[in-house]
């Protein structure tokens, strides 16, 4: 029996994606809930688990867009699982070093084995049929693809072990450089290797597509302002140690600028607000959308209800978030709704820019690096760690004055942070 491997439907917006990756071998025995493919869709990664164990086959090549619903593999459930706990058993030591085990998990997903390197394989078997490779070193050899007339084994009579094999490819590792990597089937490079063509990833397609929608829908306006964050850092160099001990996570300044955006937000109410038709939807929460760069774009995680959550709380899931979106583990979920957004360019070097809204909000705050400056204060001129604050807005929505007064508002809550807690 077999049973077809189809990609499942992951949200009303998304109708493909791409296979991004194969997690095991063609041909290769699967258990179920073992993570099987990568998908690659222009919100999110998906990774795909096997609902049946069996032997897999691919009817699906890596790097083909797929539709949601289309199969792409098949699992034979009536394939026998291979023992491979025989000689492999025999030649392996009873407990490998950490350092091997470590280096097994760092390599990349099985793959299928290169004809070169099968054949370089049945040869050394040819050549000492009397100490053939067991099922695991045969795996590994394909890996690795290390040649094994080049190995001297370290087994029972000259046989050779995995351990064999995983020393050869880090002794390998540190004397050779970087190879550079094959370019995908995808990629196009001109024959003078100036220049490559590749097509855009779904998440890289859909960012520039919201983007030209936000520049073509809403009349986008920006307004800047400066803010003094010596009380902050002061506030925490005095607590970070016990903040750190109690919560588990660091008090940074991300924490202070939602908490800030919340204040601002209740006092001008018309940005926390979104055009619907002819209509002006007023919201009466408060999910703040924390910008968060990842190798294959931004993604925009929520926290929900920040006007409830703590320092500790906000700072938590933020770290959170953080881990999933670089592991590809963000769910739609994590990313639906959201009232306002704030992007810290600063983490970057970014001394000022105009961010562009997240349809449908009608405002996103900009953050950007800190820098000590001259300013006057008090008749004198004094040394400040200074950031520039950027907001842009929907004027179709949000007047001047209202954007004006947002940044004021933000800028004497991260000047005085009392006002946070009192709540004014």
């Amino acid at each position: 029996m077999s049973t077809e491997v189809k990609i499942p439907a992951l949200g009303e917006s998304i109708s493909s994606g791409v296979l991004s990756s194969w997690k095991v071998a063609e041909g290769s025995y699967v258990e179920i809930d073992q993570p099987i493919y990568e998908l690659e869709t222009d919100k999110i990664t998906q990774e795909g688990l096997a609902e049946v164990a069996g032997i897999i086959s691919f009817t699906a090549q890596e790097g083909e867009e797929v539709e949601i619903g289309a199969t792409i593999a098949n699992i034979d459930e009536s394939a026998e699982k291979p023992d491979l706990s025989t000689p492999a058993a025999e030649e392996e030591p009873v407990a490998e070093s950490a350092e091997a085990e470590s280096t097994q998990e760092l390599k990349p997903a099985p793959i299928a084995v290169p004809v070169q390197v099968e054949t370089d394989i049945k040869k050394a078997e040819t050549s000492s049929s009397e100490l053939p490779f067991s099922p695991a070193v045969r795996k590994i050899l394909a890996e690795t693809q290390i040649d094994p007339a080049t190995l001297s084994g370290t087994g029972k009579d000259g046989r050779i072990t995995k351990a064999d094999v995983l020393n050869a490819q880090k002794a390998t590792s540190v004397t050779s450089t970087e190879v550079p990597p094959v370019l995908p089937s995808a990629v196009s490079t001109d024959s003078d290797a100036r220049s490559s063509r590749r097509p855009l990833s779904p998440i890289r397609r859909k960012i520039a597509s919201r983007l030209v929608e936000a520049q073509q829908t809403a009349a986008i306006l920006s307004t800047f302002n400066e803010v003094d964050l010596t009380e902050i850092m002061a506030l925490r160099k005095r607590h970070q140690e016990s903040f750190v001990k109690q919560n588990g996570v660091k008090l940074g300044f991300m924490s202070f600028f939602v908490k800030g955006v919340v204040h601002a937000l209740r006092a001008v109410p018309q940005i926390n607000s979104r055009m619907e038709g002819n209509e002006l939807v007023e919201n009466h929460y408060f999910d703040i959308g924390v910008a968060v760069g990842t190798e294959k774009g931004l993604v925009v995680p929520v926290l929900r209800d920040c006007d409830a959550l703590s320092f500790a709380e906000i700072e938590q899931s933020i770290v959170e978030y953080a881990k999933k979106a670089r592991s590809g583990g963000i769910t739609l979920q994590d990313m639906q709704g959201g009232c306002f957004t704030i992007t810290n360019g600063g983490i970057y070097g970014s001394l000022l820019s105009t961010p562009i809204i997240n349809p449908p909000q009608s405002g996103i705050l900009g953050m950007h690096s800190i820098q000590e400056r001259p300013v006057a204060l008090n008749g004198e001129v004094v040394i400040r760690p200074m950031m520039y604050t950027a907001l842009s807005y929907d004027l179709r929505v949000v007047d001047g004055q209202q954007a004006v007064t947002f940044l004021v508002k933000l800028k004497e809550a991260m000047e005085d942070p009392a006002r946070l807690a009192l709540g004014i």
